[in-house]
């Protein structure tokens, strides 16, 4: 359940792609994310199973440690004040009801379901359902723009730490770097916290969310 930042991208281009192809990274946002709570924010997370090198679709889920009761408690007991906290609760029934094998299952289940909330209508791929890419970071991204004849690329802030934009140059396809500053937005419990996952803007905001995600640009 991404941050805002990641639904403000979705936003903005023509096609999204889901990368489920590359290395699971333990401790980073693919199995958990944070809401806020009386006391400061939360970790929500999926306990998983892996073994390095595995790709993100590769990854299991350890569902013998009940960890969708847990999440569901900790929504109700943080957001039943929330304004459309019944509304959210009933479109997450899925998220609680079904059994999840896989993270990628999980994780791809949850951007569309959370795109649909919020009304983005942009056409979501997933990144093993294209076919085979170059292994090479810049060479995979590239591969995937070209698959949909695309010229140009929105990449996050952190792109500028890792992507060789002279491979990008030569390819002919422009880079574009998210700059994404952060609204506020009414919360619960006191001062405002930023960069929480945007199941805390959709508890308070409901069908407003998307144009605060917006707002940003």
């Amino acid at each position: 359940m991404p941050w805002l930042g990641y639904f403000a991208k979705m936003a903005w281009v023509d096609r999204f792609i889901l990368l489920d192809t590359v290395q699971y990274k333990k401790n980073e946002w693919q199995n958990r994310n944070r809401i806020k709570t009386a006391t400061g924010w939360q970790w929500l997370t999926v306990p998983v199973a892996f073994s390095f090198p595995e790709t993100i679709n590769q990854v299991t889920i350890i569902n013998s440690q009940k960890w969708q009761r847990a999440q569901q408690q900790s929504m109700v007991t943080n957001y039943r004040r929330a304004p459309y906290f019944d509304q959210v609760m009933a479109w997450l029934a899925p998220l609680f009801s079904q059994q999840w094998q896989t993270l990628a299952e999980l994780n791809i289940f949850l951007v569309k379901a959370l795109a649909n909330f919020l009304g983005i209508t942009t056409p979501i791929h997933v990144a093993s359902e294209l076919g085979p890419f170059p292994e090479n970071p810049d060479q995979r991204l590239i591969g995937m723009v070209r698959h949909f004849g695309g010229n140009r690329y929105l990449a996050g802030a952190g792109g500028h730490g890792y992507m060789n934009l002279d491979t990008w140059s030569e390819a002919g396809i422009e880079v574009e770097f998210q700059d994404y500053r952060h609204p506020t937005y009414p919360q619960l419990f006191g001062p405002f916290e930023p960069n929480l996952s945007v199941l805390d803007l959709i508890f308070n905001c409901g069908p407003d969310s998307l144009n605060i995600v917006r707002s940003a640009s």
